[in-house]
């Protein structure tokens, strides 16, 4: 293949896409390549962005949005080195309270060795989980730059990277798992270290003790409460670790669906709208009712007219957009199909219609947009040469 004519073959197929317009007060570009408004006030041009979403090619300047793991890093685990103080031995008085005393000298001795092995439990944890997550990224990376330079539909070796992401993943979960039976054996130790506490106390109290059993008394009760902070401290970090790593791998299991539909289409999304939108449900999908659409703009407009039209990278980014400034944003889907044809071919045109909208929708819920902030709809338009679905902001 001659490159240089190729190249020019590019050049020239962008210098053809028209440019799309947008105005501040309807937050977003129409994609379509014209203002869908009448009022053109204020309204600015935006060369090089994302073209009508027809059967023509995508402009080759469209900006994406950041691939998942860009710029991102997994949240910092704790760095606490749990190691008990230790126990001071001691001399046996002969006494009741001398006795007592050794037998709770005894099980601080026990407990802080299950501190100990609990602590060592951690540390490894802690590394595994930090590998794991860096090599999460280091995959997700390969796969976004090659998705960011363009690639085939369903590219296989990228499967397979997909799939060890996967699997990293799944280890940083079962790293969860494990950190949280860490946290009930903790917590049973902290239940016993407040009764060690307690029973120390008590043993002041108790009558035929020499001057010798108070003095290890207070250095063992000093031991104890040192042993009771270091438990609680030990129980508050791994819970923080377990809180900010789930939370973690939730937000990114959401984004791995969304590269799983990068790599479908062999083109680059970015972070799952799940992560940009707010959590709370919107008003829930509406199937069928008619919406009034009468002077609002469409956020974007896909015409159908020919096979595999190409929208997806560019409803990603306006959709991502809007969420940025409105992260609890709800949207209204609209198929619509042209008036003209008789009665049979508008029946038949709405019917195709409404599939597309659908394929749109599925689209949406595959880039992580919850299913609740979308209504979907229909309508006929004598302005409609093909089928198009429109989106709204609602």
């Amino acid at each position: 293949m001659d490159f240089s004519k190729f190249r020019v073959m590019i050049v020239g197929a962008a210098l053809l896409l028209p440019a799309c317009s947008f105005t501040e007060s309807a937050l977003w570009p129409s994609l379509t390549g014209e203002d869908p408004g009448a009022d053109t006030s204020g309204a600015a041009t935006a060369s090089g962005a994302s073209s009508s979403l027809s059967g023509g090619a995508p402009a080759s300047g469209t900006q994406t949005a950041p691939g998942i793991g860009a710029g991102q890093i997994p949240p910092q685990l704790g760095t606490t080195d749990f190691r008990p103080v230790g126990v001071t031995p001691g001399e046996d008085t002969g006494t009741f309270v001398g006795r007592k005393v050794e037998e709770l000298r005894s099980e601080l001795q026990r407990l802080q060795d299950q501190i100990t092995a609990q602590n060592r439990e951690l540390q490894v944890q802690r590394a595994e989980m930090a590998s794991n997550a860096q090599q999460y990224h280091g995959t997700v990376a390969t796969v976004n730059s090659r998705l960011q330079v363009g690639t085939t539909p369903g590219n296989p070796i990228l499967v397979q990277h997909f799939n060890t992401a996967q699997t990293s993943l799944d280890n940083l979960n079962v790293g969860i798992a494990s950190m949280n039976k860490l946290a009930t054996t903790v917590s049973g130790m902290a239940t016993m270290s407040s009764y060690l506490s307690e029973s120390t106390r008590a043993a002041f109290g108790v009558s035929g003790a020499v001057d010798e059993d108070h003095r290890q008394l207070s250095i063992l009760e000093d031991e104890v409460e040192q042993t009771v902070v270091l438990i609680d401290r030990l129980l508050k970090e791994t819970t923080e670790d377990i809180r900010r790593q789930s939370h973690y791998v939730a937000t990114e299991r959401s984004n791995l669906n969304t590269l799983a539909a990068g790599i479908k289409a062999g083109e680059i999304y970015g972070v799952s709208l799940t992560n940009v939108a707010q959590t709370a449900a919107g008003p829930g999908p509406i199937a069928g009712k008619p919406l009034d659409t009468a002077g609002r703009r469409p956020l974007v407009v896909i015409r159908f007219n020919r096979d595999k039209v190409p929208y997806q990278q560019a409803l990603y980014n306006a959709v991502g957009r809007v969420l940025e400034r409105r992260p609890d944003a709800s949207f209204d889907l609209v198929a619509v199909a042209p008036s003209s044809g008789g009665p049979a071919r508008v029946a038949l045109n709405s019917t195709k219609a409404r599939r597309h909208a659908e394929e749109v929708l599925r689209s949406l819920v595959e880039m992580g947009l919850p299913p609740a902030r979308v209504a979907i709809s229909g309508k006929t338009a004598s302005s409609a040469i093909s089928n198009e679905v429109h989106l709204y902001l609602r």
